[in-house]
């Protein structure tokens, strides 16, 4: 039998020791598979309390919903106002925010004739503004406007098990009839927020999601 040597691997995974021998590599443990809940967020709006009570001309949303991460869907809802263009009865969650701040999809904002800026949450200097309208009165926001990037929360104990860190960006593959990868997804590791892919209705669409899936974490 000729002497071992380290040979180049072929592409089936199959080492070459000499010119006649061939000795299969050992199989690759498979990863664990690491489940995340999908969750579709569609348009909505996030007010201060200012704002809401000039709006509403009262102190509290009236609660409709709880949803994940900590936060609440109201009864009340607004009407959002780009020139000529109007969207009726955005969705208020709460609690409250320093900031106001309106979250929309990529067709959300083609319909209004809006310039689409795709930023984080809270990361709203230089967007634009727009006209909020309630049944109590109407502000005119300077900015605030955008269409939130797909994102991954996850709470510290989460991301310390799986080994993930805040703002780093992985890959998701969808489960379903229409699986698909999503790239470039931001970690957002906060307490109190559960482990669930957020993606807003045109890329729902795009994987065949009306409201929850499943998807695996990658990379």
């Amino acid at each position: 039998m000729p002497e071992r040597s380290n040979g180049p691997v072929s592409k089936t995974g199959v080492r070459f020791f000499g010119p006649w021998v061939r000795i299969p590599l050992p199989p690759q443990k498979a990863m664990e598979k690491i489940i995340v809940p999908v969750e579709i967020s569609a348009r909505h709006i996030h007010l201060t309390q200012k704002h809401f009570e000039k709006l509403f001309g009262k102190k509290n949303p009236t609660p409709l919903r709880k949803l994940s991460q900590s936060q609440f869907a109201a009864k009340e809802t607004v009407d959002l106002v780009f020139k000529d263009r109007v969207i009726k009865n955005v969705r208020i969650v709460y609690p409250f925010r320093k900031k106001t701040q309106v979250e929309l999809s990529l067709t959300d904002a083609i319909h209004l004739k809006i310039k689409p800026v795709f930023r984080l949450s809270g990361d709203l200097k230089n967007t634009p503004g727009i006209k909020i309208v309630g049944p109590k009165g109407e502000i005119n926001l300077k900015e605030g406007v955008i269409i939130p990037l797909r994102h991954l929360h996850v709470s510290p104990e989460e991301a310390k098990k799986l080994n993930l860190k805040n703002k780093e960006k992985v890959k998701i593959r969808i489960l379903g009839k229409r699986a698909l990868i999503f790239e470039n997804v931001i970690v957002r590791v906060k307490k109190g927020f559960n482990l669930a892919l957020h993606l807003d209705t045109d890329e729902g669409n795009a994987a065949g999601i009306p409201k929850k899936g499943k998807g695996i974490l990658i990379d």
